[in-house]
């Protein structure tokens, strides 16, 4: 009993102290992940699809980054705020990698040592995957923090379809109204997949996002089904 207890308090305190690292960790995975997703959609477009190639994705950087400042400024953010992410992550993935100083080294017409030359003909072979590679990065980052802005109203809608719901529990309870487990759960679940597949789908988008549409049906939605979660959480725990 002793050894038990002893195991279940270093189990509590392991989890306090690793949980943060797991979290971070989950979340890192998880951005690296969407980050190859959107790479390699991106990728195809500017070979496949988009006449212009990268012209395209450079065109469509720059439109969603306007659409960003605008909203940051209507909430009383600043351009910082939808640049800083994308800045940031291209910095970890290019800057601190070396490959935008190689480019802009390679970039120069300037005489190069034979290694270098070498180097300089197979970046400037793979020039356009390259650039895809580094638009694209921006691109995620910038819709991260478009993406960010909608949170405030998205869990105004949770919060408010919990309420009703739980409003709705208490009159079905007073009445005698039936429970359902398998509601509670369902309603549960297709919220996680609305927002990580509606979230994911609007960050990998191939085109414009209309932002206002998209975060705010997703926000209703989510708050609809926050509401029947609650509606039938059971009654007797």
């Amino acid at each position: 009993m002793i050894h038990g207890q002893t195991a279940f308090h270093e189990g509590v305190l392991g989890g306090i102290v690793l949980g943060p690292f797991k979290l971070v960790f989950a979340v890192g995975l998880a951005l690296m992940l969407l980050l190859c997703v959107a790479l390699s959609i991106d990728w195809f477009f500017v070979a496949r699809i988009w006449p212009d190639g990268v012209v395209h994705l450079r065109h469509l950087l720059a439109e969603e980054l306007g659409q960003g400042i605008a909203l940051a400024a209507k909430q009383g953010g600043t351009a910082g705020q939808i640049s800083g992410p994308a800045n940031g992550l291209y910095g970890v993935l290019f800057e601190a990698t070396g490959i935008h100083e190689m480019g802009m080294r390679f970039a120069n017409p300037w005489a190069l040592s034979i290694p270098d030359t070498l180097v300089r003909r197979a970046y400037l072979a793979h020039r356009e995957a390259v650039e895809t590679a580094m638009l694209g990065t921006q691109l995620l980052g910038v819709r991260l923090a478009i993406l960010a802005r909608f949170l405030p109203p998205l869990l105004l809608a949770v919060a408010v379809g919990a309420l009703d719901g739980l409003t709705q529990r208490a009159i079905r309870r007073s009445c005698g109204g039936r429970e359902s487990a398998s509601l509670y759960h369902r309603a549960k679940y297709l919220q996680m997949v609305l927002l990580g597949l509606g979230g994911a789908g609007l960050l990998i988008w191939p085109a414009p996002v209309a932002w206002a549409w998209c975060a705010g049906l997703i926000a209703v939605m989510t708050g609809g089904l926050a509401r029947l979660q609650w509606t039938y959480y059971k009654k007797h725990l």
